[in-house]
């Protein structure tokens, strides 16, 4: 398994465990009843932890589909090497450093290791145009 195929996977996993830890600060803010229903009901926007989980699984779910498309591309075409194995592993880890720093209200340094994570995200592509 190659490494790039290896941080789609753990960047996978990383996606799925803020699904559930943002779904359980819902359900703490709205109550099991709501978690339960059609959720039709206009409810309160989320607040606090609750809220940044949430815009931090947001975030997440808006980039993760250009990752998977550069680590498949890159392993199609047989193109990936060390930059595209690098880029993967920054985009990993600097997600990972994003949902602690999102659901803890850290302002500035949340959005390097954001722009680090769009950084990786480009040395996956990069191989792509050599």
């Amino acid at each position: 398994m190659t490494i790039e195929i290896r941080m789609l996977v753990f960047a996978a996993l990383l996606g799925v465990v803020q699904l559930l830890v943002a779904a359980h600060g819902a359900t703490l803010v709205r109550g099991l009843k709501w978690n339960l229903s059609s959720r039709e009901a206009k409810l309160p926007e989320l607040v606090g932890w609750q809220g940044r989980v949430d815009r931090a699984f947001k975030n997440f779910m808006e980039t993760f589909p250009f990752f998977i498309a550069a680590v498949v591309a890159v392993q199609f075409t047989n193109r990936n090497n060390d930059m595209s194995a690098l880029g993967a592993q920054v985009y990993l880890y600097a997600r990972l450093l994003y949902v602690p720093l999102y659901a803890f209200g850290i302002v500035g340094l949340r959005t390097v290791v954001w722009v680090a994570s769009f950084v990786g995200l480009f040395l996956v592509f990069w191989p792509l145009f050599l």
